[in-house]
């Protein structure tokens, strides 16, 4: 298996590498198996911020697969969230009216 470059990560929806800060990083904590988003000691999945990619994931079982654990719903939930919110336009630059 080839080594990746310090401080980079592929998806593991479109397999774009990519510094590790651009992704969203799944892990499976070791303490407790518990799956946790963005901290946490353990196994790791990383995801492009982009609903393709989620709805890959989603779809395909992708995460489950890498964690090697089962997802709950509610993280696919909370994932849509930011994503939506990532990508509404910001209120501060709007007029009021």
């Amino acid at each position: 298996m080839s080594r990746l470059p310090q401080g980079y990560r592929r998806c593991i929806a479109c397999r774009r590498l990519a510094h590790r800060q651009v992704f969203w990083r799944v892990i499976r904590l070791s303490s407790t198996g518990v799956i946790a988003l963005d901290h946490g000691e353990g196994r790791s999945a990383y995801l492009c911020p982009t609903a393709d990619c989620l709805n890959q994931v989603r779809r395909k079982n992708r995460l489950g697969r890498a964690l090697r654990a089962s997802i709950p719903e509610e993280l696919f939930t909370v994932l849509a969230e930011r994503l939506t919110a990532a990508t509404a336009p910001s209120a501060s630059g709007e007029p009021d009216g």
